[in-house]
């Protein structure tokens, strides 16, 4: 298992899409929006996990740009939801010296969010054992095509500029591991840039039950893979090959 002491450079960057709130309610006979506060405690699980468990970034899918055709009674809980969760836990993240923030479009939240998320954010800015950041009405092909957009003029594009064009980070580490929860495999526009290389990790375990054993089991299985960024893994006795 990976070591809290590794130095930041080394230290992973995990993304999750937390799928399966709805589900779980469902199946205790509660109403959704239960699913998604029990889902709140799972962030929480996780933030005190990650860091022990040598994740250096988290970046969690909260609620994607194609999530507003839910329906309203849903959408407005959840909007008040991570209300609560910003006031509620501000100072909790930067006790655990949790850095916040949130990625995606503002200008379509609530009234007054977008200023909450911001004071959320200036809180935790000199924070460093943790950076979380949450995907509030974010699409990854959005987040591409406005780079793009933004990048027209540029004298010299390169990924590394590019990227920080889709990220907003001047210095973000690429995703290492994506997690979904809840049995569903597929990417639901989340990182696309971000992930080219990412190992992926399914998992059957509703977001509302994961917690740090089962971090600890999607790194186990991500330590145990060979990652090549395509190339080919050689030994030291063999010629290396080009492909």
């Amino acid at each position: 298992m990976q070591s809290n002491l590794l130095c930041k450079s080394e230290r992973l960057h995990v993304g999750i899409i937390m799928d399966g709130n709805g589900r779980w309610a469902t199946r205790r006979g509660l109403p959704r929006l239960a699913g998604h506060e029990a889902g709140v405690e799972a962030i929480r699980r996780v933030m005190e996990a990650a860091p022990k468990q040598g994740v250096g970034t988290l970046t969690l899918y909260a609620f994607s740009s194609d999530n507003w055709r839910r329906p309203q009674a849903e959408v407005t809980g959840l909007m008040a939801l991570l209300r609560r969760y910003l006031r509620n836990e501000t100072k909790n993240l930067a006790r655990n010296d949790v850095r916040l923030t949130v990625i995606g479009r503002r200008d379509r939240l609530p009234e007054g969010l977008a200023e909450e998320i911001g004071f959320a954010e200036d809180f935790t800015a000199r924070c460093g054992t943790l950076h979380m950041r949450i995907a509030i009405d974010y699409s990854a092909r959005d987040a591409i095509l406005q780079a793009a957009a933004r990048s027209v003029g540029a004298n010299e594009l390169t990924r590394e500029n590019f990227a920080q064009l889709v990220t907003g980070e001047t210095a973000l580490r690429d995703v290492d591991l994506v997690i979904r929860t809840s049995g569903e495999k597929r990417l639901s526009d989340f990182l696309l840039w971000e992930s080219a290389y990412a190992e992926l990790h399914f998992t059957e375990v509703m977001w509302p039950d994961f917690g740090a054993n089962e971090l600890a089991d999607a790194l186990a299985s991500f330590a145990g893979r060979e990652r090549r960024f395509g190339g080919l893994q050689h030994h030291a006795s063999e010629p290396a090959q080009i492909a």
